[in-house]
């Protein structure tokens, strides 16, 4: 008996033990910044072995991966990928907002209450903690007793601060300008660590101002469009927008360091510091879990810049394929093949140039929203005597002025629906739904379903407007996104490495599923928030 006990006992041990070491050493979360899933399918001829392909050959491939809320945007994206959850809960609903409360627009990670480091201390004031729900990286840190590290990095702030949680040990983003450093706040310490002041004292920086020209012959780059055409924007001191681009003397005129963010080198100083972080904070070197978040964000100011069909964001996918490879062969070495685990998505897609669009054909066009505040503004004073009922307008969104209407005896919703009624009436005005509709009603598909998954009930605004499909606020060169339709949600998911098996699927799958899924592989308490799902099917 006493044999079969411990024969029982030595069995269940070893169980244990084989559940410990299938846990990563490290969970690295790439977010593709503006990142398309047709920019796997497109440019694949051109891509290496060791960057996507490596991570859909040997991984996993979730094909039909989408954004499930609208807005499609950086900030809510960060938060969403990392949380499990969307705006309605997170509270991330948008970049910037209407504060109702402080009535008046507020930063996503924007936080007065701390100081930058590294920086002048009045600058960079940023945390996460309009974000009110846990991301999985939080959920690791008190799981291990804030033993398992999380570190956050990218050029912008919110892409750092948001995936890297509450609770994480550091953040860290690119401040460029004059200083070309990357910095953080006084929410994670009081001062840089001393490898990331000998990396910003490096030369590594200045190095990327250098000559921008394609990778490969720009001949062969028969995946996007004319290189001189009317639908790019370009730099300011360069009369097109073709290759090549002198970056160090176009910085005197584009805001210094800044324009390394509007350039494929961006990316390459973000593998540069990610590597140097692996290395420095050694991360992955124990059996305890350690998490780190990296956003690429110069693929966003690119795409905003140059549109989706240009040669340079053809170019700047590329170059990214190659660093991705670089990353993930220091990850081989430095935490080891096969102790470490990778998923990559975006945090939006991306809208293909609307002129573009019209030029082929296809309906497309530019929203004229001073003509249309023009005509609401009228319909106000004719229906309630004042336009001063309206207290904001912004993200789509129409916030009402309470006070004011209470004084006139005007009822919310009453007011509310009168405004819908108007708005629906506007060219290129799709739909529009009232806070009370959001509120009250549950919809389960297309659009509506996607706002309501967005709509927080003390945050968003009392009517909510859906524009036409690609159509666009914005100027007539580069890209945009923010929509519920598919060219802004539909997003690479690629998982690679430890616990994870190679294939693919063609099934639906959200953005909310990747929180819960790296969750289920560390053994964690889901975000607290999360309404995703594991994917199970991506394990081993």
């Amino acid at each position: 008996m006493r044999f079969f006990i411990s024969l029982l006992f030595g069995f269940f041990m070893s169980l244990s033990c084989l559940s410990q070491n299938q846990k990563p050493k490290l969970v690295v979360g790439i977010v593709v910044d503006q990142m398309r899933y047709d920019y796997l399918t497109r440019f694949e001829s051109k891509y290496g072995e060791g960057g996507f392909k490596r991570m859909i050959n040997e991984g996993f491939n979730c094909k039909n991966n989408h954004f499930n809320y609208i807005p499609t945007k950086t900030g809510p994206g960060h938060a969403s990928v990392f949380t499990g959850t969307t705006p309605k809960y997170h509270g991330v609903i948008g970049n910037y907002w209407y504060d109702k409360e402080e009535k008046e627009m507020v930063y996503c990670a924007g936080d007065d209450s701390v100081m930058g480091v590294g920086t002048n201390p009045k600058l960079e004031r940023m945390s996460p903690h309009r974000m009110k729900t846990t991301t999985f990286a939080d959920e690791n840190r008190l799981f291990t007793q804030m033993r398992g590290k999380s570190i956050g990095i990218s050029i912008k702030d919110r892409g750092a601060i948001l995936p890297a949680g509450h609770s994480a040990n550091a953040a860290y983003w690119f401040r460029g300008r004059d200083e070309g450093s990357f910095v953080s706040s006084t929410y994670y310490m009081e001062t840089l660590p001393d490898w990331v002041q000998k990396f910003n004292d490096s030369k590594v920086v200045e190095s990327y101002l250098k000559e921008w020209n394609t990778l490969y012959d720009i001949e062969s780059y028969s995946e996007s469009g004319d290189d001189l055409n009317a639908f790019e924007k370009g730099f300011k001191g360069k009369e097109t927008a073709t290759f090549p681009y002198d970056l160090k003397q176009l910085s005197k005129t584009n805001m210094g360091y800044d324009i390394i963010k509007v350039s494929p080198y961006g990316n390459s100083l973000v593998t540069d510091f990610a590597i140097r972080t692996v290395k420095a904070e050694q991360l992955g070197k124990d059996d305890i879990t350690d998490v780190l978040a990296v956003s690429f964000s110069s693929t966003d100011y690119i795409g905003h810049n140059f549109g989706v069909n240009s040669k340079e964001i053809q170019d700047t996918y590329l170059r990214l394929d190659k660093d991705l490879e670089r990353f993930f062969n220091v990850l081989d070495i430095e935490v080891g093949e096969g102790e470490y685990t990778v998923f990559l998505t975006a945090d939006h897609g991306a809208i293909e140039v609307p002129a573009y669009l019209q030029s082929a054909k296809i309906p497309a066009g530019y929203l004229e929203l001073p003509e249309r505040k023009k005509r609401f503004n009228k319909f106000l004073t004719d229906t309630y005597g004042t336009t001063e009922i309206v207290e904001d307008i912004s993200n789509n969104q129409i916030f009402l002025n309470r006070d004011k209407l209470k004084a006139l005896a005007l009822n919310v919703k009453d007011v509310q629906r009168a405004i819908v009624d108007e708005q629906i009436t506007y060219p290129h005005v799709s739909k529009a739904y009232t806070a009370t509709t959001m509120s009250s009603l549950n919809f389960t598909t297309g659009i509506e379903s996607l706002l309501q998954m967005g709509y927080n009930q003390k945050r968003s605004g009392d009517v909510i407007i859906v524009d036409d499909p690609s159509y666009i606020s914005y100027g007539k060169t580069g890209s945009t996104h923010g929509s519920g339709l598919n060219y802004d949600t539909h997003v690479p998911l690629l998982f690679f490495g430890k616990g994870i098996k190679s294939g693919h699927i063609y099934s639906k799958t959200e953005i909310t599923d990747i929180a819960p899924t790296i969750s289920a592989l560390l053994g964690v308490s889901f975000p607290n928030f999360a309404i995703g799902q594991p994917l199970e099917f991506v394990f081993k």
